[in-house]
Formats: structure tokens, C-alpha cells, sequence
């Protein structure tokens, strides 16, 4: 998972740099492992600055002064592809032809093709394992059929037409064209998010652009008319012109279902629907899962959230029972996503570096603890337990999304079947596995309602992590067996280290 962002000012003497760095911090929940920006100044010259850590760590004021231009590309990363070398670091670059920078967020599924083609058919150098980098040399590789010495729009949407027809998955996309301007485009079935907006600029004539993967990135920048970027829709945003067209449609639009679960801030608006509002309509509906399931055995005191994603569902949850709501559970902000770290033994770790249960809230009493998942259960076990170290009688578990038992290869690290805790368990059995007197889960079409209720027009959303069911039809037994060897977490942790990025000069 990845959250990505580009930028355009109208004003050319104006510096894009410190706005794609805040985008950075507003998506820093979608990635921490890497971060990187690349601009765009005078006379088409790139200047990169990338590397592996949180956005406050790759970024020193002496790096971000060396990032000239009114233009540029900016990402955060969470690696679901390739590896976690340093040499990944997004935004990757193509000199050839014209200077192309991209940011991907998603994962293809037809990468071994595409790879295959790209070495044996279209010449092209592959230097890492990221499918990204993949897709931007096929974006260049249709870009370099036109050969002409200036490109327009029309030489774009032509290249992004093939790439449409080459590429499988997932893939929210944010790029630049050197001296050109920047595009964003979906996949037509539009599984990762991605939003368009626009602002009147403050030094000048015209208006600024801005792409990025949540809307709260272009609320916190004082962007307006903000509107999602349609499945399978290529925007380009020239130094004169915004010019999109739809390439691609499907007869389904599925986003993924998972980003107002859990990935998407709760302030963020995706394909018309308010992460915040879906979240405590989840909430509503996983209070009468309870309520169904203890009857007059309810013996629940308390409502603790795990925070910070599930406070809106546990909040809702807690009034809809009549009980009370309380905050369990203290929370270091310093420390990053658990479920989004690399290794199970540091993930482990880091539940309690992260979180501090109060005893007042916990002892004696029975309680509900409410989440918004459950995936390999770590960061579960870990604070169930920690309840029960402060004195809680009862744990109860509550799960604002269903049991998830299959992989994901859309983009989220969740591909291991062995490393899914509810694969081939009952609920019983996972409760158990997680030390819980009871787990609830939230059933499929009830999460599916919660979304559907504020944009009716998405008739269907991505739940394959539940049901198995891939939306892009393209995902066998075989592909899925490649992608836990690829990806467990025994495979990440035998994988080499790199030296030098090869590519832009990278400012440190």
C-alpha cells in the first residue's frame, strides 16, 4: 500500500516542493517504509531526493532546498512487491523518451508477462523487482512509438490506452512529463483511490493542479473542486491546458472495500463516500452482530477501542448497545501502523511500544474490545493480552471487517495464507488462537451496505481479502502459490541488501 501525490503551480517561479513534502506527512498512514519526491525546474531538469524511512527521516531542510521546479511527484511506500531495498524508493524515472516520472500505488497481477516482454520485445532495462517500474516502462515504451521530438495530449491518452490493454491489477498512478506537466490515471475498475483538484493560485494568473490518493491531502492545501479521478480516466495537466477522457469502462467500478475499513484516513472522502460516516455505519451494524450473538448472556461493561482506526465504529457500536465508551488504551504516536511493519517479530514487538492499557479501565471488569480488523492476529493476541494483564475479567473481540481468509494482490500486504490467523479457523477457533473469550466479525454484506449507503452508484466493491472472489479475473491457484513465496515474511527476510541508487542524482 502507497499513497501517492503530484503537483502543478501556476506560477513557474514558485517552489512545489514544501506542499508535495506535506502531502507526504497528510499519507504517511499509506506507507513508511520509503518516501521520495521529484521535481521539476527550469529548462526540464529533474531533482530527486528518495530513500528508505518515514517522510520525516528522508527529508533534511538542506535535501528539500536542492528540489527546485513548480512541478513534481511525490510517494510514500509500503513495499507489496519487489523488496524493501533502498533502490525501490518511489518516484522511479525513465530518461527516455522525453524524461518520465512515476509514483504507483497497487500491484499488478500479469507482472512476469509484462517483464518478459519488456526485456525479450521492447529493450527496455529493468533495474529492480517492483512491478512499478514495470508499468512505467510500458507507459514509456508506448510513449516511444510515437517517435516525435515534442509529444502532445492526444500522443498521451494513445499510450495510456496501451498500457490499459497491457497491464493487469491494480494501479493508481500519479506522473510527470519533464517540461510538460503531470497525469493521473486509475485502473478501470478502479480498486486504488485517487483524487483530482484543483486551487486559484496566490502569486499569479491561473490555477494550481494537484493529484493525490486521499482527499484530504488537497482539503489540508486549500484545494477545491475535488473530484475522484474515474476508473480507467487519464488527466493531463499541461503549463496550459487540463485535458481527461475516459479510456476504459467497466461494467462493474470496485474499489477496494479496504480503505474505508482501514487504510484510508477518517477524514477522506473516496468515490463519494465518507470513510468517517461508512465507519460508524459499520459500527451500527456490528452492534447487532453482538447483540445477536450474546442475547441475554450480554455481560458486557465497557467499550474499549483499539485505536485510532476503529474509534468511529466502537463509538457507534457502544451507543447502539447502551454501553459505555471508553479509551482503554494510551497511544504513542511515534511508532508506526503494526499491521503495515515489516516481520511478524517486530510487529509483535511494537504492539506494546505502541500502546499502554489503563488499569482503571480494565479491572474487574468485562469488556469489548472493537477493531477494525483482524489479520494475522500479532497485534490482537498481544492486546488482549494486555488487557487481561491490567485485569480484565473478560475479552470480548469485535472486528469491524469480516474474517479475512484469503490473500490480497491488489496491493496490501496481506499474502500469506499461513500468515492469515482465520484461514481454515472457525470464529471459534480464531478466538481461541487469539486469546478472546469471544470474536465477532462483521458479516460481508453488511460491511458492504455501510459503504454503499452514501454512493448507491458502486454496486459492487473488491472483497476478494473475504471471499476469495479477484476482480480482475486474472488471479489463478499457480499466481497466488508465487506471490506467498515472493512475499511471506520468511521470503523478505532473505532477501539482499543494495547500494547506490542508479537513476537521478539523489540529494542527501
Amino acid at each position: 500500500m502507497c499513497g501517492i501525490s503530484a503537483l502543478l503551480l501556476a506560477d513557474s517561479s514558485q517552489a512545489a516542493v514544501s506542499e508535495l513534502l506535506e502531502s507526504l506527512g497528510l499519507l504517511q498512514h499509506r506507507g513508511q517504509d520509503a518516501a521520495g519526491i521529484v521535481t521539476c525546474g527550469h529548462k526540464g531538469r529533474l531533482f530527486q531526493c528518495k530513500g528508505n524511512g518515514m517522510v520525516r527521516d528522508v527529508f533534511t531542510p538542506q535535501r528539500l532546498m536542492a528540489l527546485a521546479g513548480n512541478m513534481g511527484v511525490a510517494h510514500v511506500r509500503y513495499p507489496t512487491a519487489g523488496t524493501p531495498a533502498d533502490s525501490e524508493a518511489q518516484p522511479f524515472y525513465v530518461n527516455s523518451p522525453y524524461g518520465i516520472v512515476m509514483a504507483h500505488n497497487g500491484n499488478l497481477t500479469n507482472d512476469s508477462e509484462l517483464r518478459h516482454f519488456l526485456d525479450y520485445d521492447a529493450h527496455r532495462h529493468i533495474n529492480t523487482d517492483s512491478d512499478s517500474e514495470l508499468l512505467l516502462n510500458i507507459f514509456a515504451n508506448n510513449l516511444q512509438k510515437t517517435g516525435k521530438f515534442r509529444i502532445n495530449e492526444q500522443d498521451i491518452f494513445s499510450a495510456a490506452a496501451g498500457l490499459y490493454g497491457e497491464c493487469r491489477g491494480a494501479y493508481a498512478v500519479a506522473a510527470m512529463l519533464a517540461g510538460f506537466g503531470i497525469i493521473g490515471f486509475r485502473d478501470p475498475h478502479g480498486i486504488r483511490p485517487l483524487v483530482f483538484g484543483r486551487r486559484k493560485s496566490s502569486t499569479g494568473p491561473g490555477y494550481d493542479y494537484m493529484f493525490a490518493s486521499e482527499s484530504v491531502v488537497l482539503d489540508a492545501l486549500d484545494f477545491t473542486d475535488i473530484e475522484d479521478v474515474q476508473p480507467g480516466e487519464v488527466v493531463i495537466v499541461s503549463k496550459t491546458a487540463v485535458t481527461r477522457r475516459r479510456l476504459v469502462v467497466e461494467e462493474r467500478i470496485t474499489p477496494c472495500i479496504f480503505e474505508y475499513v482501514y487504510f484510508a484516513r477518517p477524514d477522506s472522502t473516496i468515490d463519494g463516500i465518507p470513510v468517517y460516516n461508512a465507519r460508524l455505519d459499520m459500527g451500527v451494524k456490528l452492534a447487532g452482530k453482538v447483540r445477536q450473538a450474546l442475547g441475554d448472556s450480554m455481560d458486557i461493561d465497557v467499550v474499549i477501542p483499539v485505536p485510532d482506526t476503529s474509534r468511529a465504529a466502537a463509538l457507534q457500536l457502544s451507543h447502539e448497545l447502551g454501553l459505555p465508551y471508553r479509551e482503554g488504551f494510551n497511544k504513542n504516536r511515534y511508532v508506526g501502523r503494526t499491521f503495515i511493519m515489516p516481520g511478524q517479530e517486530m510487529r509483535r514487538k511494537n504492539v506494546r511500544r505502541k500502546l499502554n492499557a489503563m488499569p482503571t479501565e480494565f479491572k474487574g471488569l468485562n469488556v469489548l474490545l472493537v477493531d477494525d480488523s483482524i489479520v494475522r492476529g500479532t497485534t490482537s493476541q498481544e492486546i488482549i493480552q494486555m488487557a487481561r494483564d491490567v485485569g480484565a475479567r473478560k475479552v470480548y473481540f469485535a472486528s469491524a471487517a469480516p474474517a479475512i481468509r484469503f490473500p490480497n494482490v491488489y496491493g496490501i500486504d496481506m499474502p500469506s495464507i499461513e500468515e492469515l490467523v482465520a484461514s481454515g479457523r472457525s470464529d471459534d477457533d480464531v478466538a481461541g488462537a487469539i486469546g478472546a473469550d469471544m470474536v465477532f466479525f462483521q458479516d460481508l454484506d453488511d460491511l458492504i451496505a455501510s459503504c454503499r449507503a452514501f454512493n448507491p452508484r458502486i454496486a459492487a466493491f473488491d472483497t476478494s481479502v473475504f471471499d476469495g472472489k479477484y476482480v480482475t479475473g486474472d488471479v489463478t491457484a499457480e499466481y497466488l502459490h508465487k506471490l506467498e513465496m515472493r512475499r511471506s515474511d520468511a521470503a523478505k527476510q532473505k532477501k539482499p541488501g543494495d547500494g547506490e541508487v542508479i537513476g537521478l542524482h539523489n540529494y542527501k
